[in-house]
């Protein structure tokens, strides 16, 4: 009789761990055809993105890991038009996010902050608007923040600089305003990192410059 509970227990635990996986690809498969749906791909690089597959561990720029999550998303010149949608924020292993060099427009999603395995966050030279989420500060793995070459405006969140592995981090180019901060990982970031940001003020050293003086939108 406990042989025979015991064998039934190992069958569940089989058919949940079976069924789970598929469950965790639908959602991600989903999350990336909710991109495709708000983009425009006048190049197809995004025709093998079928829906009716299991899991989107075959389409092409998309990585996944032995568990068949999303590591990568790889589509950096693609010459995509359309908006970022907040179902990305449900990759939950993205170590990469790759879309530099499109006509991205619209606003950065905040449920991009909740990616915690992300390493590269690349968004430059794209057409995006409105302001830089402070919920990037959750992503303690950044190494790489480039949204350097759009059109973002108001200050730079100082959260942060409390990112304890950043080593790059570009926005210049933009319409950014207020003062650089230059405390936590921001103490080795130089000016080119900031340049072309006309209402851009600092970098606030040595008390010169307040942060979070005056008007800033």
């Amino acid at each position: 009789m406990a042989m025979h509970n015991l064998v039934q227990a190992l069958v569940f635990v089989a058919v949940f761990f079976n069924t789970l996986a598929p469950t965790v690809a639908n959602v991600e498969g989903d999350a990336l055809y909710a991109l495709r749906r708000s983009v425009k791909d006048p190049k197809n690089v995004l025709k093998s993105w079928d829906p009716t597959l299991v899991d989107p561990c075959t389409w092409f720029h998309v990585t996944c890991d032995a568990d068949n999550r999303v590591t990568r998303l790889d589509l950096g010149n693609a010459k995509l038009k359309g908006r970022l949608v907040p179902q990305l924020g449900k990759l939950e292993r993205l170590q990469y996010l790759e879309l530099y060099m499109n006509n991205l427009e619209g606003s950065i999603p905040e449920e991009i902050g909740g990616l915690k395995s992300l390493v590269s966050l690349d968004l430059y030279n794209n057409n995006l608007t409105g302001s830089i989420p402070a919920s990037l500060s959750k992503l303690s793995n950044l190494n790489f923040l480039r949204l350097n070459g759009n059109r973002l405006t108001g200050r730079i969140p100082r959260q942060l600089t409390k990112l304890p592995n950043l080593k790059i981090f570009d926005v210049s180019n933009n319409d950014l305003c207020g003062t650089i901060p230059t405390t936590g990982s921001f103490s080795k970031f130089s000016e080119e990192s900031f340049k072309n940001n006309s209402r851009l003020e600092g970098p606030e050293l040595m008390g010169f410059v307040r942060y979070d003086t005056g008007r800033c939108k």
